[in-house]
């Protein structure tokens, strides 16, 4: 690995898809990275929704949902590592006013440029009673890729990387996200070759 490559951090970034790509799990796929460092790279797929929704899932977990605008709201599948597993991707939150902010749940990565991801029950606990973050979006599994597999994926022409944009996550229908990821590049998809190709 070069040294420009081992440098790169796409954390808060989104990794979309080529048309080349056409892993079942990754294909015309949208991941939010949540994290990428020489270790390697973890992210939720976001525009990949499950068969349940969040109350199907609340009742899964024994809780009742106590936020009428989630209950019908897709779970999504964050990736193939860790399906049984919750990831909550919401807006930074805290408890108490912000001079004594204190971070809301128990295990939080926080990620730069203003989101968090939130493994804990927490979360889904506060869910319960009405209250936690606003904007959400509950992945099961995630995505994870090693020590340079990722920037080897980025060479072989495999993902588009963009800035990501909160909005294209919480405010975009799901079957918008892709064309609309491509769209902060400038970029649709019938642009797009499936043939992958180097210059």
């Amino acid at each position: 690995m070069s040294a420009d490559s081992a440098s790169i951090n796409l954390t808060h970034h989104f990794l979309i898809a080529m048309p080349g790509l056409e892993d079942e799990i990754f294909a015309r796929s949208v991941v939010y990275l949540c994290e990428h460092s020489e270790r390697g790279a973890l992210g939720l797929v976001i525009n990949k929704p499950s068969d349940i929704n969040l109350q199907s899932l609340f009742d899964k977990v024994e809780l009742p949902l106590g936020r009428l605008d989630l209950t019908d709201t897709p779970v999504f599948q964050g990736g193939p590592v860790q399906t049984e597993r919750g990831f909550v991707l919401h807006e930074a939150f805290s408890r108490g006013d912000a001079a004594g902010a204190e971070p809301g749940y128990l295990s939080t990565l926080a990620i730069p440029g203003g989101l968090e991801m939130t493994t804990s029950r927490d979360v889904l606990e506060a869910m319960s009673g009405g209250a936690g973050p606003r904007r959400v979006l509950v992945s099961l599994g995630y995505s994870a890729w090693g020590r340079g597999q990722l920037e080897s994926e980025l060479a072989e022409n495999s993902w588009l990387t963009v800035n990501a944009d909160a909005s294209v996550i919480f405010d975009t229908p799901v079957a918008q996200r892709y064309d609309r990821a491509l769209s902060l590049l400038g970029v649709h998809a019938c642009m797009l070759s499936s043939v992958a190709g180097h210059a």
